[in-house]
């Protein structure tokens, strides 16, 4: 069992006020360095492997960065894990909830990734070998120059190639479902939803929508979707594994 405890509202833990700080503080950064021509998200992002911009920190590193065009994208991720990350901490402990938020985090990032490969497996099915050479040779620079290829499917070959993806949102919906499956019957008040929803079924309604839009869209809606599912997958897989290992290793269920 933990040995943190929270009251109140405003009241957190210690792996999960340290998780707010450092991604508020990357978010400030990312700004910072942007004015001075330092791009933080081409270092950090996460970048296809066939990308001259990949390196492997950025399967950790993009869990701590966020949209700077907005402090949406990093407010409800932060509140996400405010909400339901103190709680798990306080149960499992600082160590187990880390791990698991990191487990679940990197996990979102390799769905992403082999996610990409089958798109960009099928979408240069349909593009001719020198369009698809192209891409590979001049799309990179043609997007830090702001640009991309006027033809459809060399311009969508080019984001799953080069584009970077950001934010803790694959971690935040692995926080979810550990919730939703310690506490399945705890009611959630949901906006604009005027009754409250059981966990369990708000997570796996959650997951089915995120499911669908991730297919849906495929054409590119700028969301990673199937991240998100990664999380919730490996996050899964790791309390299964929790599970299967036997109280001896500590309590992770009520």
């Amino acid at each position: 069992m933990a040995n943190h405890r929270y009251s109140g509202f405003f009241s957190s833990t210690p792996v999960v006020a340290n998780l707010i700080i450092i991604n508020v503080i990357c978010w400030v950064a990312s700004i910072v360095f942007d004015r001075i021509n330092v791009d933080f998200s081409r270092l950090f992002a996460l970048h296809y492997p066939a990308s001259e911009d990949f390196n492997l920190l950025q399967i950790v590193s993009y869990m701590f960065l966020h949209d700077t065009g907005s402090i949406s994208h990093l407010f409800f991720n932060m509140f996400g894990v405010y909400m339901f990350g103190r709680v798990l901490e306080n149960v499992w402990g600082s160590r187990r909830f880390l791990l698991y938020y990191f487990v679940t985090g990197v996990g979102a990032a390799v769905i992403n990734i082999l996610v990409a490969y089958v798109r960009i497996r099928w979408t240069e099915g349909m593009m001719m070998p020198g369009d698809i050479e192209l891409v590979y040779q001049q799309g990179l620079d043609a997007l830090n120059k702001g640009m991309n290829f006027k033809d459809p499917a060399m311009a969508s070959l080019n984001i799953l190639i080069n584009g970077a993806t950001v934010g803790a949102s694959g971690a935040v919906f692995g926080v979810l479902l550990a919730f939703g499956v310690l506490y399945p019957n705890v009611p959630l008040f949901i906006m604009f939803i005027p009754i409250p929803v059981k966990a369990k079924y708000f997570v796996i309604g959650y997951g089915l929508i995120e499911l669908f839009f991730g297919f849906a869209g495929m054409a590119g809606d700028n969301v990673a979707h199937f991240a998100h599912l990664g999380g919730m997958i490996f996050g899964w897989l790791l309390i299964v594994y929790w599970k299967k290992k036997g109280a001896g290793n500590g309590k992770f269920f009520r």
